[in-house]
């Protein structure tokens, strides 16, 4: 009787042990292609920003096209020569901005009063991309954003044209809203809202996401974008990650930077 338990008990857990064997070899194996995935998934959303995504194109071939550049956030400089090759060598090629803001060595605590956006860490160093016209001068440039809506934060990128004031596009690739209401921020009709759109009134952020549907004949239309119907707290946290991060806290100083290459 003793050896029947005994027998059962090991054939149970032989097979507990071989199933989790299993189960872990599986998820290492599909680990790399999950990650690639991801990282797929955000270069599409930069490219959709772009405007230039082509669902018939490999991805990654379509974000080669694109530049990466770098800004010091702390003295709104561009990273280059010898202080682009160190960081770059630092962070062994690939930066990640947002795990960056998790150590205190390369990012600032933001205070209250600043961060109004609600991000609390904000990276030293910021990564971003330029489309380039064949002549070599800047089409578009393609900027990381992030601000606290309802339930989260949402991640996404904007594209400024090359005057520095007229939005491109928007694409959020990762956020918490509720679907139906905040989530409406992947909505295609609401993001087709944004292009053209101006960033700066008399060198102050201007554009904001508005309670309600924006006026015909509004005095303000190119400043104002319609609001998310059901979803004032999301709206107000899209336009607070917009005011947050193109004051001289995030990219109103790259812009100046940019100019001399245009």
């Amino acid at each position: 009787m003793n050896d029947s338990i005994i027998k059962t008990l090991g054939v149970a857990f032989t097979i507990c042990l071989i199933c989790s064997f299993v189960v872990s070899s599986t998820a290492v194996s599909l680990r790399d292609m999950q990650n690639e995935n991801k990282a797929n998934d955000k270069r599409m959303k930069i490219l959709q920003a772009a405007g230039i995504f082509d669902s018939n194109k490999d991805i990654k071939e379509q974000f080669e096209t694109l530049e990466p550049k770098y800004i010091d956030f702390n003295s709104g400089k561009l990273l280059t020569g010898s202080l682009l090759d160190e960081f770059l060598a630092q962070h062994k090629g690939d930066y990640d901005q947002i795990a960056a803001t998790r150590n205190s060595n390369y990012s600032k605590s933001l205070s209250t009063a600043e961060d109004i956006a609600i991000i609390k860490n904000r990276e030293n160093v910021g990564k971003f991309y330029l489309l380039r016209n064949e002549d070599n001068s800047i089409n578009k440039v393609i900027l990381p954003v992030r601000g606290y809506g309802l339930w989260g934060t949402l991640f996404g990128y904007i594209s400024i044209e090359n005057d520095f004031n007229t939005v491109a596009g928007l694409e959020f690739y990762e956020h918490k809203e509720t679907p139906g209401l905040g989530a409406e921020v992947d909505n295609p009709k609401w993001k087709s809202l944004w292009p053209g759109k101006q960033l700066y009134k008399n060198n102050e952020v201007a554009l904001e996401v508005i309670k309600g549907k924006v006026p015909e004949g509004d005095m303000n239309l190119a400043y104002k974008v319609d609001g998310l119907s059901g979803a004032t707290i999301t709206s107000r946290g899209v336009t607070n990650m917009i005011k947050y991060w193109f004051s001289d806290s995030g990219y109103a100083n790259l812009f100046s930077e940019l100019d001399y290459e245009s």
